[in-house]
């Protein structure tokens, strides 16, 4: 049985990244392992000065204080790093590094590479920063729309590239799929390092009920986009059409009166909400890593219609779990969607391999396996060194 400290740094609206930590703690005491949770908010920020926010995303003299003090009580086996920015910071991995503790980390989206994180830019994709100086980051004002903000966040990977943090003090990454994989050996990772594990969530026995209509859930942002779906759908063609969630594109709604809103839903709700519908929808402009959102559906047999791009291309096998549109395109989707009410049967059987999909890929009996494989890992290359 392994002692592994989990370390994540809580985002101010919880997404599907704090889910993924909560479900693998959760997955590793349920397996026996002994798991210890360091954790930061960023509800802190509120508290901070300026100054102090700008220096604690460089280095964070309490992360590595109280690192220090952990390591010495707990004497983890390996470490597993989840999210840093803004609060725990790269001291995180100087702490590890003194102690000789393996370090894993899974690589939820694309900070290393993109300070936006996401390689989107007023809409579009944009590469421009892979194997670069992430300088072009703030003459945009990538971060939250900010000349400071992207200032920081760009310098601080800087730095840390500089420092050779990333290069000499992880061990172990862990990359969603094999499209982000090749991304991040582009930007400039060592590929011998990153491994591959999805997402899961734990199979939970749903029965379905007569399916009916499309859904999307999930934040209600531009890059998610919802304004493709909304101007896709026609319920003379495609019936019903419900959106679970919240966000800035809540107000789009309000203009397409024909759309079902659910508000934001429990992961029960929505749960029961895919045993009713037909398909679940994603419209994505950017490149999604994991969307735990699709894990969940091949969970309850759902097919997904989704954006033909990046990972979501991989991940949705076209005319088998789901469907693929062209990313951006309206008219596009509205016809896939046209043919999905069309062709009742076959979005059944495309229901049936999406569920195998997941017993096979996403299950927590698979997933365990690949993540004590790459704990393994890593304590050994620490071991030899």
């Amino acid at each position: 049985m392994l002692r592994v400290l989990v370390v994540h740094n809580y985002y101010q609206q919880k997404g599907g990244e704090d889910s993924v930590v909560e479900n693998e703690i959760a997955l590793l005491r349920a397996y026996g392992h002994h798991v210890e949770l360091y954790s930061r908010h960023n509800d802190e920020l509120a508290k901070l000065s300026r100054l102090s926010i700008f220096q604690q995303a460089f280095w964070s003299k309490k992360t590595y204080s109280d690192l220090n003090a952990l390591l010495q009580r707990f004497k983890p086996d390996v470490i597993h790093v989840h999210n840093t920015l803004s609060l725990i910071s790269p001291s995180l991995y100087w702490a590890a590094a003194k102690f000789n503790i393996p370090v894993v980390q899974t690589l939820h989206n694309f900070r290393l590479l993109c300070p936006q994180a996401m390689f989107l830019r007023k809409g579009n994709i944009c590469e421009s920063c892979i194997g670069r100086n992430t300088w072009r980051s703030v003459v945009h004002r990538c971060y939250r729309s900010s000349l400071s903000q992207s200032a920081v966040v760009s310098g601080m990977l800087s730095l840390h590239r500089g420092l050779g943090t990333y290069r000499k003090n992880v061990n172990r990454y862990i990359s969603l799929n094999s499209f982000c994989k090749r991304k991040f050996v582009e930007g400039g990772l060592p590929e011998n390092k990153i491994c591959i594990k999805p997402n899961f969530i734990a199979d939970i026995n749903s029965v379905s009920a007569d399916r009916k209509g499309f859904l999307f859930a999930g934040r209600l942002s531009p890059e998610k986009g919802l304004h493709i779906l909304a101007d896709a759908f026609n319920p003379e063609l495609h019936g019903q059409l419900s959106v679970a969630g919240g966000g800035e594109d809540l107000a789009l709604l309000n203009r397409f009166p024909a759309i079902r809103q659910l508000g934001v839903l429990s992961s029960d709700g929505i749960r029961l909400e895919m045993q009713k519908s037909y398909a679940l929808v994603l419209p994505s402009i950017w490149y999604e890593n994991m969307p735990m959102i699709l894990v969940e559906a091949f969970m309850s047999g759902l097919p997904v219609i989704a954006s033909r791009i990046g990972a979501l291309a991989e991940l949705v096998e076209d005319g088998v779990t789901g469907l693929l549109f062209n990313v951006g395109d309206s008219a596009d989707l509205a016809e896939k969607m046209k043919w999905a009410m069309e062709h009742p049967e076959l979005m059944l059987e495309m229901g049936k391999n999406a569920r195998k999909k997941y017993l096979s890929s996403y299950c927590a009996e698979v997933n365990i396996k690949l993540l004590i494989n790459i704990y393994e890992e890593a304590i050994a290359d620490i071991k030899a060194q």
